[in-house]
């Protein structure tokens, strides 16, 4: 869920402990079968051949693969720790052959394949994570990737472009987090948790929502949003088939 580029949060308590995600962050596996459930309907009963970016627990992959009987997945993330519970979450899915989990860097491990090698690339909660300009490369090397008529799947935290708004909105989660935390005496992941905040809302990570949509579009991708609350937001893009 992080790159090579900067020290990865993952890699540390919240990655151990991944699964507080549940609790400061409740839009995200709801978000993950929305994502689940828009490839199943696009491509229903399809045999599929799928990237999953930043893979991380596998919060996303279990629905992917449930909800989509013909999908086979080479899942990436580049914290070990995170693959580790994800490879025993997903066990059963391992064995009967239907997702590879590998450790590696999201924009090398996209360099490695070739070219039309995937009809879908999804992501859940990744790539707000990346750079501008590292994010620029994931967009582009995706596109590359996916066959013509092939998908993108993001579902991420896309910020608001009323920068008052969405500062308005941060806070209030802020506040959340403080009380979520205090509640269960959890101070220590508190700290690691608004620490990685910071790092997402700084300027040269935060996705805000109509440039994010205008690198798609440059891309060469057609964007449809699915879904919105907030900052949650599910956006399918779609590589054009040639007419």
């Amino acid at each position: 869920m992080a790159t090579v580029q900067d020290e990865n949060p993952f890699t540390g308590p919240i990655g151990r402990e991944y699964e507080m995600l549940r609790l400061i962050c409740p839009n995200a596996a709801p978000l993950a079968g929305k994502l689940a459930d828009h490839l199943a309907t696009a491509q229903p009963g399809a045999l599929l051949m799928g990237f999953e970016i930043g893979c991380g627990t596998g919060v996303s992959t279990l629905p992917l693969l449930a909800k989509n009987a013909g999908l086979h997945l080479l899942a990436i993330d580049s914290s070990a720790k995170m693959l580790a519970q994800a490879r025993e979450n997903l066990g059963e899915w391992i064995d009967a052959g239907r997702v590879e989990f590998v450790e590696a860097d999201a924009l090398e491990a996209l360099r490695a394949q070739g070219d039309a090698s995937f009809d879908v690339v999804a992501s859940n909660y990744a790539t707000h994570n990346f750079r501008d300009d590292y994010r620029s490369g994931v967009i582009a090397e995706t596109y590359r990737v996916l066959k013509p008529g092939g998908l993108f799947l993001n579902g991420d935290r896309f910020a608001l472009d009323d920068r008052a708004a969405h500062l308005a909105l941060t806070q209030s989660m802020l506040r959340h987090w403080f009380k979520t935390f205090a509640s269960i005496s959890r101070h220590d992941l508190l700290e690691d948790w608004v620490v990685h905040l910071y790092s997402d809302e700084s300027p040269e990570h935060i996705m805000y929502f109509s440039p994010a949509l205008t690198l798609l579009r440059e891309a060469g991708f057609a964007p449809e949003v699915i879904y919105r609350e907030g900052v949650d937001t599910l956006v399918a893009a779609t590589k054009p088939a040639p007419r």
